[in-house]
């Protein structure tokens, strides 16, 4: 098994960056869309003729603004756009996953929302391959009960369409009102042959998650526990106020 880790964005801009990520000792990064998508295509095929050498594991996240769920047609229109925009860039930029929030429920039922959101994903995988770009979509666990993406929902969305999927284990803690349960995640997760995963601290109250907040040792040595346990082949991201010295106290600690 193989615990790869890197920080969210923090250098991952910049073929400097990359080195610097890389020269840390660490194995991946993920490169930052979450307000726009500002890398133009030929940043993108520097970076990723750099990384022909550097040989970091490279995933894109989509702008915040994406509900493939919305009442209002225009917004999914415009929410797919983000994502194929971030698809785009990452197949230039040598990228393996867009992860991005799927959507919410606004108190419709589940199952509604559920086919709504597959349906966005399976037309944004023709497109994909329709233009060969070599990039797959992975939605991510989510930390609010208010939005799409329990991890039964998008290990059932994997199934169905195909995509990979970014367990977010801080998410799913803070949607579980701080309770997480290790062996029956890791149970649900052993059969995807490399895991995508983000963890960092989180504050939550009961609608769940606040913000992440730093990663503490105590947290990530549980849930190595449980990697290593279950054997799971796994790249985290760390996502905590300071994810690049996070990632260096996760890699330590591997």
């Amino acid at each position: 098994m193989t615990i790869k880790i890197g920080p969210a964005g923090t250098g991952g801009s910049s073929i400097e960056g990359f080195e610097r990520i890389k020269q840390a000792g660490l194995d991946a990064v993920e490169v930052e869309f979450v307000y726009q998508i500002w890398m133009k295509k030929d940043q993108a095929i520097k970076i990723k003729e750099a990384n022909k050498k550097l040989k970091l594991e490279i995933s894109i996240h989509a702008p915040y603004y994406i509900n493939l769920a919305s009442k209002e047609p225009h917004k999914i229109t415009a929410s797919k756009k983000r994502i194929l925009d971030s698809c785009e860039i990452g197949h230039y930029l040598g990228a393996k996953y867009v992860v991005f929030h799927p959507g919410f429920y606004q108190k419709q039922d589940k199952e509604i929302i559920y086919q709504q959101i597959k349906k966005e994903i399976i037309d944004l995988k023709k497109t994909i391959k329709k233009n060969k770009w070599n990039i797959d979509l992975a939605p991510e666990t989510t930390g609010k009960p208010s939005q799409f993406g329990d991890l039964d929902e998008l290990i059932r969305l994997k199934k169905e369409t195909n995509c990979h999927i970014c367990v977010d284990f801080a998410h799913l803690k803070a949607r579980n009102n701080g309770i997480i349960d290790y062996d029956e995640i890791m149970k649900k997760i052993k059969p995807i042959s490399n895991v995508h995963a983000h963890f960092s601290g989180i504050e939550f109250t009961e609608k769940g998650e606040r913000r992440h907040q730093l990663t503490q040792t105590k947290d990530i040595k549980e849930l190595f526990k449980y990697l290593k346990k279950y054997k799971i082949n796994v790249t985290i991201i760390n996502e905590s106020p300071d994810s690049f010295g996070d990632a260096l106290k996760m890699k330590k600690l591997v």
